[in-house]
C-alpha cells in the first residue's frame, strides 16, 4: 500500500489571496506595518502562531498572540466575501481522485490549517471521503517536525518507503525527510522550486497532469533500493 500525504494551502487550493488578505488587516488592527506579500507567502505551512512569529521576530507574546486571533478573525469575515474564495488548482480534483480510486494507494492530509478549515473546504468542494488520515495544526508541533506523517502513517499502517508527501513549501520537504518519507515539491505554491531542490525534495511536477507517474516512479525506485 503506498501512502500519498498532500499539503492544503498552496498544494490542492489557492488561498494565497485571502492568506494576505486576512494578514493584513491583521497587522493593520493592531496598527504594524504590513509585510510585504512575498514575506507572508513565504510562511504559509507553518502553523499560525508560528507564522505570526516568524512575522514579528521578537515580538511580545501577548502581542502575537492578539495578531494571531485578529488573523483568524479576518479569515473568517474573508471566507463570507466570493471575492476570496479559494479556488483548486487546475486537475488537483481529477488527480485526488483517481489516485483514491486505486487499491493500491491511500490519501492523506498534512496541513497548517486547522481541522476546521479543512472541513470546510472539503465540505464546499466535496473532498473529505476521499482521504484516509487528516492531520492539522490542532493537534501537531508546527511543520518541519514530523508529527503530522509519523501519526498519519500509523493510523493507515504505512510503511515509509512507501509513503510519500506532496507540497509546495520546504517545510513539507523538510517535514519529509526528517519522518523518513519520500518528497515531491509542486512548483505552482509558494516557494520557489529552487528552494524545494535545496530542502531535499525527490522530484519536482509542474502540473497535476504529471504527478500520478512522478509518484509512483519515485516509490518505485525507493523500494528497489530498500
Amino acid at each position: 500500500m503506498k501512502l500519498v500525504i498532500f499539503d492544503c494551502d498552496g498544494t490542492i487550493v489557492d488561498s494565497q489571496h485571502i492568506i494576505f488578505a486576512a494578514m493584513a488587516a491583521a497587522f493593520t488592527a493592531h496598527g504594524l506595518v504590513v509585510p510585504a506579500r512575498e514575506t507572508v507567502l513565504a510562511i504559509v505551512g507553518l502553523s499560525l502562531v508560528e507564522a505570526v512569529e516568524r512575522l514579528l521576530p521578537g515580538g511580545d507574546p501577548g502581542l502575537i498572540q492578539r495578531v494571531t486571533q485578529s488573523y483568524r478573525d479576518a479569515f473568517g469575515t474573508l471566507r463570507q466575501d466570493p471575492a476570496h474564495n479559494e479556488p483548486l488548482f487546475p486537475g488537483a480534483r481529477e488527480t485526488l481522485e483517481h489516485l483514491a480510486r486505486r487499491g493500491d494507494v491511500v490519501l492523506g492530509v498534512a496541513t497548517g490549517k486547522s481541522r476546521r478549515g479543512v472541513d470546510r473546504l472539503f465540505e464546499r468542494e466535496g473532498l473529505g471521503d476521499l482521504f484516509r488520515t487528516i492531520q492539522t495544526a490542532d493537534a501537531h508541533p508546527s511543520k518541519p517536525h514530523p508529527s503530522m506523517i509519523q501519526v498519519a502513517m500509523a493510523e493507515v499502517g504505512a510503511l515509509a518507503e512507501r509513503t510519500v508527501m506532496v507540497g509546495d513549501t520546504t517545510f513539507d520537504i523538510e517535514m519529509a525527510l526528517g519522518a523518513g518519507a519520500a518528497a515531491i515539491g509542486v512548483t505552482w505554491g509558494y516557494h520557489p522550486p529552487d528552494a524545494l531542490v535545496a530542502a531535499g525534495a525527490h522530484g519536482l511536477v509542474e502540473e497535476y497532469a504529471h504527478l500520478v507517474e512522478t509518484v509512483d516512479r519515485l516509490l518505485a525506485a525507493r523500494e528497489e533500493g530498500a
